[in-house]
């Protein structure tokens, strides 16, 4: 493993996280922003690729930089990753917030994947994201403590939590506090909501996998359903159980069928 910093045009110094070897794999996570999200899948996955993970901008161990955040800003600093890696193609696999981003980026910057996977994302905000995100950037500035702890009680399934009480424990203890920390999470929920993939696709026909999971309260399943159908070829896959956060919680499930998605659909760059 070995630890690069990506700097972007704006001054961003993006914190990156390489591992393994093998065809290039760039996990881009959601709203939290860490590279620890993808933590336990990482680990599996560099057995057979290298896999890139980074701290979003004004997250973590990334500064914010001048310019202000949209998606496709944050789509534009995948670029900054990449190429501070040295690896010119990948497979880019996106979640939730990450996968609004990698929408974008296949947009953008089609040629640069070789695969693309969209899991517990959403094409265009509907009424229920909007009501959602904007009630949780209200409890932010009220309760950040408390917005943590919904987080993590939304974002796993009741059982799994019931059994992993630390992880909401650290849920909490790493709740943004901080004025910067809450004004970094307030911007990005709210390019979030701008964020609409409508007008995006069809840019990019390579192979698409979009994954959610059937219990997820917080980006719907439904949501997966209509993204996958509004994509030409796209592969549809829907997990009985997890929650939002299954790659943390079903680690297991998810990181076989990845492996074997990739395996059947990307050919080697």
């Amino acid at each position: 493993m070995r630890q690069i910093t990506a700097r972007t045009p704006d001054g961003a110094d993006i914190a990156v996280t390489i591992e393994g070897q093998g065809p290039a794999l760039l996990l881009v996570t959601g709203l939290g922003g860490t590279a620890r999200f993808w933590a336990p899948a990482a680990a599996r996955l560099a057995a057979t690729h290298t896999v890139i993970s980074f701290d979003h901008r004004a997250v973590g161990a990334s500064t914010r930089g001048s310019a202000p955040v949209s998606v496709g800003l944050l789509a534009d600093d995948c670029i900054a990753v990449l190429d501070a890696a040295g690896i010119g193609r990948t497979i880019l696999l996106g979640h939730s917030l990450g996968g609004a981003i990698g929408q974008t980026f296949a947009h953008r910057h089609g040629e640069r994947l070789t695969g693309l996977v969209l899991s517990a994302t959403w094409m265009t905000p509907n009424r229920f994201i909007a009501e959602l995100f904007d009630a949780r950037r209200k409890l932010l500035l009220a309760d950040p403590a408390g917005y943590a702890a919904l987080a993590a009680i939304m974002g796993y399934s009741p059982g799994w939590l019931a059994a992993n009480w630390p992880v909401l424990d650290a849920a909490v203890a790493a709740a943004p506090l901080s004025p910067p920390q809450q004004a970094a999470v307030a911007e990005r929920i709210a390019a979030l909501l701008a964020f609409d993939g409508r007008p995006l696709l069809g840019a990019y026909d390579g192979p698409t996998l979009v994954q959610g999971v059937s219990d997820d309260m917080i980006v719907p399943a439904f949501l997966q359903q209509e993204l996958a159908a509004a994509i030409p070829h796209a592969e549809a896959l829907e997990f009985p159980d997890g929650g939002h956060l299954f790659p943390v919680s079903r680690t297991e499930a998810f990181v076989t069928t990845l492996a074997a998605w990739i395996y059947a659909n990307v050919p080697p760059a």
